[in-house]
């Protein structure tokens, strides 16, 4: 492998952790990064890390050597887009971790353009409800969704998105509209759980007016799609970001209610690793992203 090659596997090495997790994200064997730190160290005559059973930890000269590679490894991006021109193309792999029904419905039917400006890179998609680790999932960049509270991620907020109660016509026309609040604690409401999730009681808002409500249901749910699923069975009712129900708000498969009242916002945020240097493919695929969320303003506040 040559110096740059074992530059990268040396970097992933050091932000995952351990070999397995490098070995997986570079599409190798164990082995074959093992072997790619000790010829390192053995070129550059130091000891780069301590192994351990439970962990690898960077000697000075590791640090020091990691900080230095990973400046390399995106200068030496940068001249090569430099080299090729303006116009040039992104190339190699871009990891992107990202919320299953929003990146479903909102950036993959729309992926094929972003894609042909950009024919020689391929894109990983690790889509997951659950807490985004961009570290442990080797992703250059994240799509978050609520206040970015994580010392481990650097970002930057591009839309805020109305939430809605909201329920089928026929859930309505069986069980009947809810015209105020208070009359939601008579309604089933099924319940997004985990981070995401905005959880049993809700404040909600007309201009100075405030009305506090804890909805109830028989039916809670650990991921978007599994909201979406219950609520198009005309199982209940759910407050929901306007992004996770807008083809159906928009064909009238689903409707709000409730629309005079206002909820908090859920924010959505391009995220990257604290710490690491943003290439050019993660800068390239963020303001795609925020292009095609400010194209829909009937979902962004």
């Amino acid at each position: 492998m040559d110096q740059m090659g074992l530059m990268r596997t040396y970097v992933r090495v050091m932000e995952t952790g351990s070999f397995s997790t490098a070995a997986r994200h570079l599409n190798v064997g164990q082995p074959a990064v093992s072997k790619s730190i000790a010829h390192l160290e053995q070129r550059l005559g130091v000891r780069l890390l301590v192994r351990s059973t439970r962990r690898l930890t960077p000697t000075e000269a590791g640090q020091t050597y990691y900080e230095r590679a990973r400046w390399a490894i995106a200068e030496a991006e940068a001249a090569d887009l430099a080299a090729r021109g303006a116009d040039a193309h992104l190339t190699g792999r871009l990891r992107v971790s990202a919320n299953v029904t929003f990146t479903r419905l909102h950036l993959v039917p729309r992926m094929a353009a972003f894609l042909a400006a950009h024919p020689m890179l391929s894109i990983d998609l690790v889509l997951d409800d659950g807490p985004i680790d961009l570290i442990e999932e080797g992703a250059d960049i994240g799509l978050h969704y609520g206040p970015l509270s994580d010392s481990g991620l650097v970002g930057r907020k591009i839309a805020t998105s109305r939430q809605l109660v909201v329920g089928t016509p026929d859930y309505f026309d069986r069980v009947g509209v809810p015209m105020a609040p208070a009359e939601l604690i008579r309604h089933a409401a099924v319940i997004l759980t985990g981070e995401r999730g905005g959880g049993d009681t809700w404040m909600f808002r007309n201009g100075a007016s405030e009305a506090p409500v804890t909805i109830s249901g028989a039916l809670r749910v650990s991921s978007s799609e599994g909201v979406r699923a219950a609520i198009l069975s005309g199982l209940g009712l759910a407050i929901a970001s306007e992004w996770t129900f807008a083809p159906e708000l928009a064909s009238g498969a689903v409707c709000a209610v409730l629309t005079e009242w206002a909820l908090p916002g859920i924010e959505l945020w391009v995220v990257f690793p604290a710490g690491r240097l943003v290439n050019a493919k993660a800068r390239a695929f963020a303001a795609f992203v925020e292009q095609e969320v400010s194209k829909n303003h009937s979902a962004v506040e």
